[in-house]
């Protein structure tokens, strides 16, 4: 989006503190070097800031708080800049200074008998989960951007992930936070504790909260055994309500061995055969729907590949599953789960695109496919629906791209038009607008109407407690 607004000055004398904070490395102040810090992923958003600030411990960063606090000066968050949604852009006047955690990222630690690892807000989710592996454990939280995004930002965005039908959100995932607030003040809630009912569980305020609240410094995340044995298959099948059929096939024979099952269209295999180089389907010929599913057990001796054979063999009887194949090896597992990660930037190589982040019943799921494609394609003739993700959670992006014969800056003008004609369905199937991706810059529009009354007055109020002088990336969450 152009940038029309006027500069706004930053007292020099903030700057000169800043850099006294953090020293030369610490801060960047050059355009050029900004730049990259004020534009949000899908480019959707194009801010200015004066400076962006990147301490590199708890104590720098409690230190550029309390001096920005004093200047009245606000801060936006910012970890790997990976949101879908804007959530850490900065305003287009230059009124806010970033502050980076990219190099608060040491791991602090990582005990194989608690299951715990202490990691700072930094680092990236490849690290911790390579960290949790390398002391034969697992950190189940898996999404597209982990070798980009940071730990803090995914829990300020309470992130949901490939993995959330068997082990949650990551607000599922963290015992303990440590958080730097509005002020400058630091709350170190780093507990390693299973139970710990002493008064309001504070750690859950700031994950989710899109850094509104507090900066997330350092987290103690859950861990579990790493798995024996995985299994991964991709499934051609007839249709939405299929795929749902296989995933209730696949939970009533072993509920605990599924660890993921993703939903795929045939539009949006399409693209990512089309434009992410290596990419090759493995199947007799292309479907109008896929399934993605992984079985995963730190159990040993379990059988998990007779399972998956198991289930898609009734599948096939049944006229569920149209084809299958099996993965044989690491590196074919990983090329199946590449079919599915790159939908994103597939979709964004192909054109301009509207993204709904939307969740529904999982037994609602095909019926919001269905609906919300003749829904999107009455309002705009030759749209092409791209819906994809987490069915066995019913989180599903029903993402949108431009028709073909479509001018680009035309299609996402009706971008707000488009996002309320599918969640008119979302809401009549009692879902939510946003549900893994948050609400960022993108969507405080829908709050009210969504989130009004009682709920939407204690989120404030809420605010108002904590950062009352709305230092805390303003402009994101709340209207």
């Amino acid at each position: 989006m152009p940038d029309t607004h006027p500069p706004r000055d930053i007292p020099a004398t903030l700057l000169a503190q800043l850099r006294a904070i953090v020293g030369e490395r610490g801060l960047l102040t050059d355009p050029t070097d900004t730049a990259p810090y004020a534009e949000d992923w899908r480019h959707l958003y194009r801010g200015r800031t004066p400076a962006v600030v990147r301490p590199a411990d708890v104590a720098e960063l409690a230190a550029v708080m309390r001096a920005c606090a004093a200047a009245g000066v606000p801060v936006v968050p910012q970890g790997g800049n990976t949101s879908m949604v804007g959530g850490a852009v900065p305003a287009e006047d230059g009124s806010e200074i970033v502050v980076s955690l990219a190099r608060m990222h040491r791991i602090r630690d990582v005990d194989a008998v608690d299951l715990t690892l202490t990691i700072e807000a930094g680092a990236t989710l490849k690290a911790a989960q390579n960290a949790a592996a390398e002391a034969g454990c697992l950190l189940p939280l898996s999404i597209g951007s982990e070798g980009t995004a940071q730990v803090g930002g995914i829990l300020a965005t309470n992130a949901g992930g490939n993995n959330t039908v068997r082990y949650g959100n990551a607000r599922d995932m963290v015992l303990g936070l440590e958080v730097v607030l509005p002020d400058g003040q630091v709350w170190n809630g780093l507990r390693r504790l299973r139970k710990d009912n002493t008064g309001y569980c504070l750690r859950q305020l700031f994950v989710g909260a899109e850094g509104t609240l507090g900066i997330i410094a350092a987290a103690v995340l859950k861990l579990v055994p790493r798995p024996r044995e995985t299994e991964v298959a991709l499934c051609a099948v007839p249709s939405p309500e299929a795929a749902l059929q296989l995933f209730t096939r696949f939970q009533g024979h072993d509920p605990a061995a599924v660890q993921a099952f993703e939903y795929m269209s045939g539009m949006g295999m399409s693209f990512v055969l089309k434009h992410i180089p290596g990419a090759s389907l493995p199947l007799a010929a292309p479907a109008a729907h896929y399934a993605l599913v992984e079985l995963a057990t730190p159990r040993p001796n379990a059988g998990l590949r007779a399972a998956m054979e198991q289930v898609l063999e009734g599948a096939l009887e049944a006229g569920i599953v149209a084809d299958a194949v099996i993965a044989e090896s690491d590196g074919q597992r990983a090329a199946l789960w590449r079919l599915r990660e790159e939908h994103s930037e597939a979709q964004k190589r192909e054109g301009a695109s509207v993204k709904n982040d939307v969740s529904v019943p999982v037994s609602k799921v095909p019926e919001l496919i269905r609906r919300a494609s003749e829904a999107c394609a009455r309002l705009m003739p030759g749209i092409r629906v791209v819906p994809f993700g987490h069915m066995g959670d019913g989180n599903i992006h029903f993402n949108l791209e431009q028709p073909v014969d479509m001018d680009a800056a035309a299609f996402l003008a009706r971008d707000h038009e488009i996002m309320d004609t599918v969640c008119v369905v979302v809401r009549d199937l009692g879902g939510s607008f946003s549900a893994e991706h948050g609400v960022g810059k993108l969507k405080p529009y829908m709050m009210p109407e969504w989130r009004g009354g009682a709920e939407l007055e204690l989120m404030q109020r809420i605010k108002h407690a904590i950062d009352p002088g709305n230092l805390m990336n303003p402009g994101k969450v709340l209207p």
